[in-house]
């Protein structure tokens, strides 16, 4: 019996990592992590070596099965390894899962909205060759009807795709700009929401090899006077989700409004050019919190406030954040003393 199992790892690039994978070959079926073996590659080709020593190590920390290949086979997100086994310097996913057992008492949650824009070549999908769309953004958001929505198809089989390999994705929707679209997943504990994030994210580029689109998360892919692309992120901590937990979510926005420049160092590169003030943002160079406030850093939804638990909303996160980074943030600054 043989299965395929592909290894996928967050490469070393900067400003903003991408994905890489390779196939390996399996004589048997695992059924926990730990089964799975270690395997090397080229750092050097990933940003993540020299060329004079360039073995790099990939320890498995996440499987599910493979929904394209089908059958046993499965995916395999790994996190990369210096040959003696310690974390690579590009290894964000360690910091996260220590601080997440430190604060395992809190039951820290996140769901996270990952915004994109799907490109024909190098302009959004349904835009004209030249120039721009008939109409403004604005039709776009939510809409049906082949005037307003494009590449539904690939947004539609990458939903499948995500519920086939067991992802815990909660839904899709077309966003304001001509050819951007969302999915979101969670609400799950921080590793587990950053590793389907990432997969979720594999799984979009390669169902793109066959459309001919691919995914581009840049927070401000085209410029002007249209939406940029953010991952906002719902956190919440087990005394917010209690009774009068709406003084603990309190507390926790002003906990952010004490550590701007720290967060928005770790969410995302370029993402200057999307928190401007407009497009539903607010600027970089500010920080407030409100009721229902799409234009606030931290948005506290309308029934969190009526029922007066729940979760808060950072809204500040780019499209091209490192999910790892970014709930590792959340967890320090709200959670530590």
């Amino acid at each position: 019996m043989k299965i395929k199992a592909e290894y996928i790892w967050i490469d070393g690039v900067k400003p903003t990592s991408g994905l890489r994978s390779k196939t390996k070959i399996l004589n048997f079926i695992p059924s926990k992590i730990s089964e799975l073996p270690t395997w090397g590659f080229d750092g050097s080709s990933t940003s993540q070596a020299e060329g004079g020593d360039s073995d790099c190590k990939l320890n498995p920390v996440w499987m599910c099965k493979d929904p394209i290949r089908g059958e046993d086979n499965i995916l395999v997100l790994c996190e990369v390894l210096n040959p003696n086994g310690t974390p690579h310097s590009t290894n964000t996913r360690r910091p996260l899962e220590n601080i997440e057992n430190q604060f395992n008492h809190l039951s820290p949650l996140f769901g996270i909205e990952q915004e994109y824009v799907l490109m024909d070549q190098h302009r959004p999908a349904g835009w004209p060759n030249e120039g721009y769309p008939a109409r403004p953004q604005g039709p776009y958001y939510c809409a049906v009807g082949s005037e307003n929505v494009s590449a539904r198809n690939m947004v539609e089989d990458h939903m499948d795709l995500c519920l086939d390999a067991g992802i815990e994705i909660s839904g899709i929707n077309a966003e304001v700009m001509l050819g951007q679209w969302e999915y979101q997943v969670g609400p799950l504990p921080g590793l587990e929401v950053a590793d389907q994030l990432w997969v979720a994210r594999w799984l979009l580029e390669r169902v793109g090899e066959d459309y001919g689109l691919w995914p581009n998360l840049h927070p401000k892919p085209i410029k002007g006077d249209w939406n940029g692309s953010g991952a906002h992120i719902n956190f919440s901590t087990k005394p917010m989700r209690e009774k009068n937990g709406i003084s603990v979510i309190e507390k926790a926005c002003e906990k952010l409004g004490e550590n701007v420049d720290y967060h928005i160092s770790l969410y995302g590169a370029f993402n200057e050019e999307r928190l401007t003030g407009k497009h539903e943002t607010c600027s970089i160079k500010e920080f407030r919190y409100g009721v229902s406030d799409r234009g606030a850093s931290i948005r506290i939804p309308m029934d969190v406030s009526i029922e007066k638990r729940g979760y808060l909303e950072d809204r500040r996160p780019a499209s091209n954040v490192d999910p790892y980074l970014a709930c590792y943030a959340l967890i320090k600054t709200t959670c530590e003393k």
